[in-house]
């Protein structure tokens, strides 16, 4: 049944005739499929196929509308949301030559600069830019076509890393993280999990210099106080959770405590847990244990744990993808009650989505006032979310 699934999209995504109609027809299948799987297998996690497929469909209509005639999506802003709506659309089983991802993949390719870096004219975050368009790259990479811009972009953002070739060792907090690029201004947790997603995506192991740095960096962004993390800020608030950067005395949007500890916040925390695992580090290890602590005391799909609605989009797209990367189907929250996160967040995100297929955050912090953003951070989020059958944890 799912084969013929496919093979309908296929046609529905190639003809651009009865385009609605096809949509219906393709959700309804899917839905139907999907649910015959997870009953074979055993209980199903994850939202109801139906209505995932449609928050899909819809949103995948937004971004026919609201594509750049060259292809970009606020380009105004450099080439991240156009990278994060295409990996999107890839991840909910768009092809590579599929219309509406070739366009925006040859925008991105023409963004590609002589030292490797992927990025518009004057931008001032390449290392972000560059870290998105290889996740970009690797997801459409399946005849090696990207090869070489790959391997030029992974070196340069290796080689914007804060290490030894800025004159810094170990010791130097600084040292392992990165961060938006222009003039190598200090590094925060934020751009250094995106460089960390973005040698993951590229097929680095645990064994990558860079990737062995980067979790020096991460590890002291940590609310722990252990042998990774001896910084003076580690023991003041010691939750476990993560904040945004160590680096130049240290800052948390989420605010200080009394005595000059950075506040952990939930979209850092995910970040800081996904980060560990894309670095090699094991579910048993203390780091690890600490955040998935801290995420259960502040489970909660209705805002940025210590931030409110302040980066509440990126936070559901860290959120789900670090849970999915721990492969997890349920998280108990500090009452001990079970949750399925996958349908809970899944169905947030159906709930909030607008009638035109879009999302947008009425706290504008952090560029989520786009509803290009937003929406590619929730169509990331729901890529992570597809319904399946539970692994029997």
């Amino acid at each position: 049944m799912l084969s013929l699934c496919l093979k309908s999209s296929r046609r529905w995504m190639t003809s651009g005739l009865a385009r609605k109609a096809a949509v219906i027809g393709v959700i309804g299948c899917l839905a139907n499929a999907l649910s015959s799987a997870a009953s074979a297998a055993g209980q199903q996690v994850g939202p109801d196929p139906a209505s995932y497929h449609q928050a899909v469909g819809r949103a995948i209509e937004y971004f026919e509308q609201a594509q750049g005639d060259d292809g970009s999506y606020s380009k105004q802003n450099g080439i991240g949301v156009t990278a994060l709506v295409a990996t999107g659309l890839m991840r909910v089983g768009r092809t590579p030559t599929d219309p509406l991802v070739a366009k925006s993949l040859k925008f991105i390719e023409g963004q590609v600069r002589d030292d490797g870096g992927v990025y518009t004219e004057g931008s001032k975050h390449r290392i972000y830019d560059t870290c998105l368009a290889i996740q970009c790259f690797s997801a459409a990479n399946k005849d090696g076509h990207y090869n070489d811009i790959l391997k030029h972009a992974e070196q340069y953002v290796k080689g914007l890393q804060w290490d030894e070739t800025e004159g810094i060792d170990e010791s130097n907090p600084n040292y392992g993280g990165a961060g938006y690029g222009e003039n190598n201004n200090r590094p925060d947790l934020s751009n250094t999990s995106f460089l960390i997603d973005a040698l993951h995506a590229a097929g680095s192991d645990a064994n990558d210099p860079a990737l062995k740095k980067a979790l020096v960096f991460v590890s002291r962004c940590q609310n722990l106080e252990s042998e990774y993390n001896t910084t003076p800020l580690a023991a003041k608030v010691n939750d476990g959770g993560f904040f945004y950067t160590v680096a130049a005395g240290g800052s948390s949007p989420a605010g200080q405590s009394e005595d000059g500890g950075l506040r952990s916040y939930g979209s850092m925390t995910y970040a800081g847990l996904k980060s560990m695992i894309f670095a090699g580090v094991k579910s048993d290890d203390p780091r690890v244990k600490a955040a998935n602590h801290w995420i259960e005391q502040n489970y909660t799909v209705t805002e940025n744990p210590g931030m409110g609605g302040n980066g509440l989009f990126y936070y559901y797209h860290t959120f789900a993808k670090a849970l999915d990367a721990a492969g997890v189907d349920y998280v108990a929250d500090k009452d001990g009650a079970k949750h399925d996160w996958r349908k809970e967040l899944a169905g947030q995100l159906a709930a909030t989505q607008s009638k035109d297929g879009s999302w947008v955050n009425s706290a504008k912090r952090w560029l989520e006032g786009d509803p290009n953003l937003v929406t590619a951070y929730s169509l990331m989020t729901l890529s992570y979310c597809q319904p399946k059958a539970a692994s029997g944890q």
